[in-house]
């Protein structure tokens, strides 16, 4: 595998990732106005938002299956279309019935995406011997901005969800077909065979477990963020309507920068580090809302905690592919699992807590969650320290 086909492999998964980022964003973004399209009553809204993490973990874990045939270059290259194009189906229906199929189709294509999409990033960050799975994810951090953006535009505007999506689904689709022509899988190198890349050595839930656990405190964290911060702010703090929707664009910002330097931090301190001082930036980050006297003191814990979640879950991906080399795709696909576990837990629990006992209560929970993924920290570290977690790395080609 030449060097200039792993940058081009690189590349693309880059935009593979960015793509995902705005494609979600359009339609976490604009569930009010899917709400009202539908007329789905606010009973039976959770059951429909719960229905796609619920689906994208039974994809998952199918991934693992269809990997081992075909690839994951090949998952990634058909679904990711086929998530946008149910993006777009979310948009045109008018029935209640329309509105779960799409929704359905959109979370079982965006299971087998996610699991693709990072299992070809830990492959090739084997390749490279150095940590880059922080930069992907800061692409889809850069997308998510993107995503958010384009729906103010069309909440702003007024626009159907129809007419708001199609432009963006009409370049996405042409770009996502074309950057997936340089998909690398990285089992696919010189050498992959004797660096144990292809073989199957088995899975030992046990190793995993650490990594499943950090997954899911990390995506309680992330919830929690996406689904209160706003509350949060007006309710608790006081804010402004306006105001109210800052902390998450901060957030989102902040998570973009820490993904941006992570790499180059993973690469001086090592995995565990990294990890170790993201958990703590992120219970800090939660500590300061719950005790923030006002509302620009909880903007700024907010953002805080972007800087400490960012770096969470691209390590555990990563670390999962590097604990079990011969058998990366399988631990991905299973990992990310927890991915939708962490989401479907932790905005339930957040709000049950928080109108039972206090929202500034509540928010010790994933503050408490989060500190504990610094005992975990270790699963990072030794065997780890193989591919991009420390400072030995394996025999291979210079690629930038």
């Amino acid at each position: 595998m030449t060097d200039a086909r792993l940058r081009r492999g690189r590349g693309s998964l880059a935009v593979g990732f960015f793509v995902q980022g705005v494609t979600f964003a359009l339609l976490v973004t604009r569930i009010p106005a899917i709400q009202d399209r539908y007329g789905i009553s606010d009973a039976l809204l959770p059951a429909f938002l719960a229905a796609v993490p619920v689906l994208a973990g039974v994809a998952s874990v199918t991934t693992e299956k269809v990997v081992a045939r075909v690839g994951p270059a090949v998952v990634l290259r058909w679904a990711q279309p086929f998530v946008l194009l149910a993006l777009l189906a979310v948009g045109a229906g008018t029935e209640l019935w329309e509105a779960a199929v799409a929704l359905g189709l959109f979370g079982i294509a965006v299971g087998a995406l996610d699991a693709s999409m990072n299992m070809l990033g830990v492959s090739l960050q084997r390749v490279y011997g150095r940590s880059i799975m922080l930069g992907f994810h800061a692409s889809y951090s850069l997308g998510g901005i993107v995503g958010a953006s384009l729906a103010w535009v069309g909440a702003h505007w007024h626009l159907s969800l129809f007419t708001s999506y199609l432009p963006v689904v009409a370049v996405l689709v042409p770009l996502a077909l074309v950057g997936s022509r340089w998909y690398v899988a990285g089992g696919d190198a010189p050498g992959a065979e004797e660096r144990g890349e292809k073989g199957s050595g088995g899975i030992a839930f046990k190793l995993l477990l650490p990594l499943c656990l950090v997954m899911t405190f990390a995506y309680i964290g992330d919830s929690t963020v996406a689904n209160w911060s706003a509350k949060y702010l007006q309710d608790v703090l006081h804010s402004s309507e306006e105001l109210a929707t800052v902390p998450y664009n901060a957030y989102m910002v902040t998570t973009l920068l820490g993904r941006a330097v992570g790499d180059f931090g993973v690469r001086r301190l090592g995995a565990a580090a990294v990890v170790r001082g993201g958990a703590v930036l992120a219970a800090l980050g939660f500590g300061l809302v719950a005790v923030a006297p006002g509302a620009w003191a909880g903007i700024a814990a907010f953002t805080l905690l972007g800087l400490g979640l960012s770096v969470l879950v691209p390590q555990t991906f990563a670390a999962a592919g590097r604990l079990f080399p011969g058998d990366s795709d399988a631990a991905v696909a299973r990992l990310n699992v927890f991915n939708y576990v962490g989401f479907l837990v932790g905005s339930p629990l957040v709000g049950a807590l928080g109108d039972a006992w206090s929202y500034r209560g509540a928010m010790l929970v994933p503050m408490v969650l989060v500190l504990v993924t610094v005992v975990y920290a270790t699963s990072f570290g030794s065997r780890a320290a193989r591919y991009g977690g420390g400072h030995e790395r394996p025999r291979t080609v210079d690629v930038g």
